[in-house]
Parts: structure tokens; sequence; C-alpha cells
């Protein structure tokens, strides 16, 4: 195996994502705008309580220029209150409808670590698989994945949102999430499972220490070989660390994300499209 400090030109990722037979190309990196049908996300301004709000800020995002649109009905957050998966289908469902039939080019990806959720997002008209848990909560999530032959983004988090936090504990904290990713990675292979996802997982099982540490090497997970989302839109890692609101914090998002950008990320999910389509139009005078 090469080892980190290899070449660039030795790790070859994949270029393009097969979303239903749309082939997204990651020449240029994606933004995911963040759609949480949720009544209790860690930031406010995410939140949407009806379809209608859930269409208007779909037309805004699509207008922004978002790539992906990423549909969640179970808030993630720190010590968030566990919900029932019945209720997680009556969010989620009827948003991915709503939108396919409003936007029917838009490509949805489902924010769930639950197979039956997922599955109906699916049969709903979500193109992509978003799991927070890499398929450690919900051990039929694999074969759903290679059952429907989607995208699947694979995110590294160790525990439950309820739990995660007594769990961020790493000797090197770089090698143990490419080491427990790419586990996960071999069994999703072997299912025939072809357009995976990376995601380090900013925030999850991880103190704000780890974020930082995480985002500094965040080019080391080039070794998989794998094209790699960053989300850190607004989180603690941020607003935190400047003494400011998560309504305050969209200066900082831009700050991390274009650092993520430099160190190799391939989409960046977001709460704001457009100034991150900006952030990358920027970058991209750099690899010019």
């Amino acid at each position: 195996m090469p080892t980190l400090e290899a070449k660039d030109t030795l790790f070859k990722k994949k270029s393009t994502v097969n979303c239903r037979g749309k082939l997204l190309s990651l020449d240029t990196p994606l933004v995911m705008g963040i759609l949480n049908v949720t009544p209790d996300s860690f930031y406010p301004g995410s939140r949407l309580n009806n379809l209608s709000e859930v269409l208007q800020r779909t037309e805004q995002m699509l207008s922004d220029g978002a790539d992906i649109l990423d549909v969640g009905g179970y808030s993630s957050r720190p010590g968030a209150v566990d919900i029932a998966e019945q209720e997680e289908l009556d969010r989620v469902v009827p948003a991915i409808e709503a939108i396919v039939q409003r936007f029917p080019d838009a490509v949805i990806s489902v924010d769930t670590f639950r197979a039956s959720v997922a599955e109906a997002a699916i049969a709903a008209g979500a193109a992509i698989i978003n799991d927070i848990s890499g398929g450690k909560l919900d051990e039929a999530m694999f074969e759903t994945v290679a059952k429907r032959q989607v995208p699947y983004i694979l995110m590294h988090m160790r525990g439950t949102p309820q739990t995660m936090a007594s769990l961020a504990q790493y000797e090197d904290l770089v090698v143990e999430v490419v080491d427990e990713l790419q586990a996960q990675v071999a069994k999703l292979k072997r299912l025939g499972v072809k357009d995976i996802i990376l995601d380090p997982g900013f925030g999850f099982a991880k103190t704000a220490a780890h974020n930082f540490e995480l985002l500094n090497r965040l080019e080391e997970l080039r070794i998989l070989e794998l094209p790699v989302l960053a989300g850190m839109s607004r989180k603690s890692m941020v607003y935190k660390s400047l003494g400011v609101d998560q309504t305050d914090a969209l200066t900082g998002t831009i700050g991390v994300n274009m650092i993520a950008l430099m160190k190799g990320a391939d989409i960046l999910r977001v709460h704001d499209v457009k100034e991150t389509k900006q952030t990358i139009q920027l970058y991209k005078k750099t690899t010019l």
C-alpha cells in the first residue's frame, strides 16, 4: 500500500457519480444543499416545517446552483432525541415526492441510517443514500445499497448521536478514521457497490481539536481512492471557535470549506449554497 506521503499521481479517484443514469462530474467540486425536515436540527435556519417551506428552500437552492439536495428527517446533532422509524418516514418521503414532482431533474440524497427509510426514499425518487453511521446502525443498509445500486455516502462515526461524544478517543485520529472507513468500504465492494463517497464525519465522535486535525490532514483520505465529502457548515467547530452564534458562522464556514477544497474535498455539504458556489469559483482560479 502506498504511504500517505506518496505523490498524488498514485491516487486515482473516481471522477463521476452515477445518479439514476445522470452522471455528476467531480472535476469541479459539487455543492450539496441541506434540507432538514426536522424541528430540532442544530441550526435553526435550516429547519423546514412543511412542504411549502421545503419547496421554497429547494427552489432557492437550485437557483443558487446546488448540485445535490440532501433531505433528512432525523436530527443527528449531539444528544439529539431518537425518533421512531415511522416518524422519520413521514417526514422524509412526502418531502422527496414533492421535490421530484416540482423539480424532476433535481438530484436528491436521503440523509438516514435506517435501511427502510433509505429504501422508501429511493422508491420516492432519491438517487443517493447519505448514511451518518457508515452502515453500523442498521445491518440491512449495505444490502439495500447493493440492491438499489445507488451512490452511497459512507460517513465515519462511532456510537450513535446520543453516545458519540463519549467515544471521541483516538491514538492517531486520521489513521483510525481511514482504517475504520476502509473496513466498511471493503464490505461494500464485496457486495458490488460501485459508487462510494467518503465523509470523515466532522463533529461526530470528534472533539473540536479532532475536527481541525482532520481538516488539516484531509488529503490523507486520498489513500482510499474515493471521492470525499466535507460537512462543516455552521458546526460548533466553527461558531464556538469564533465565539459567535450559528447565525453568524457563515464567514467561518466559508473559511474551513476553502481549506477543505485545497485539501482535496470533492463535495461540500452546506446550508448556504450561493456563497459556497462562489467559494468554489474562487478556488478553481487557483487550479488553472
